[in-house]
């Protein structure tokens, strides 16, 4: 089977776990990681993964199926970063959608779904192990259940959507405190998107991490 993985950033977390992915799988399958849509060669099967370019149809009928994970429990919950927009609203339990792409974002047949609890102290980087775990489970689901999948149709009647995180949605209010703020400092990638204040004029970052010594 050819499976393509179209990762739209070298530097997103998810990539060593993809990777270690396709080393694992190339003794039966022939897995290429790509970064640019143009860069797509024909296949079975297109795995969108963090990917956050449009591939237009031209490109997703170079294969039999192109499939994409979001962490929510579509239809709710379409667009952007879901899973931390749900974390920083209180959620401890999270719901992966593993579907077809379609023209329209986050619309197709769903194939498979998994809920994953997210401990209440566990911070970005345990957060995203939880979450990569769960996408690679869904990946091995899908290439064992390629030629035999029932899918589900999405009802729009209860379709949600969520905005695209920027990096002023990290920042901190000072006035409130850190117990009222906490989802949000924990989701905060201090690499890509570090939680941050302002203090009379100057911009602080802060950076959280558990003591276990």
């Amino acid at each position: 089977m050819k499976i393509s993985i179209l990762v739209t950033s070298k530097e997103h977390p998810v990539i060593p776990y993809i990777t270690r992915w396709a080393e694992e799988n190339n003794n039966k399958n022939q897995v290429n990681i790509i970064y640019r849509a143009k860069d797509l060669i024909v296949g079975d099967i297109l795995f969108l993964i963090s990917c956050s370019d449009i591939v237009l149809k031209k490109d997703r009928e170079k294969f039999e199926k192109v499939l994409v994970i979001h962490a929510s429990d579509l239809p709710k919950g379409r667009g952007w970063s879901p899973h931390i927009w749900e974390i920083i609203r209180g959620a401890n339990e999270i719901t992966l959608s593993l579907f077809e792409a379609k023209d329209r974002a986050d619309s197709g047949d769903i194939w498979k779904k998994v809920k994953i609890c997210i401990p209440e102290i566990a911070l970005y980087d345990e957060i995203n192990d939880l979450v990569f775990g769960a996408e690679i489970g869904l990946m091995d689901f899908a290439v064992s259940n390629f030629h035999c999948i029932r899918v589900e149709k999405q009802s729009e009647n209860s379709a949600s959507y969520f905005p695209k995180r920027m990096p002023d949605d990290s920042e901190i209010d000072i006035n409130k405190s850190l117990a009222e703020q906490f989802n949000l400092i924990r989701v905060c990638d201090i690499n890509r998107f570090p939680a941050f204040f302002y203090k009379n004029g100057q911009k602080f970052l802060i950076k959280v991490e558990k003591d276990n010594g």
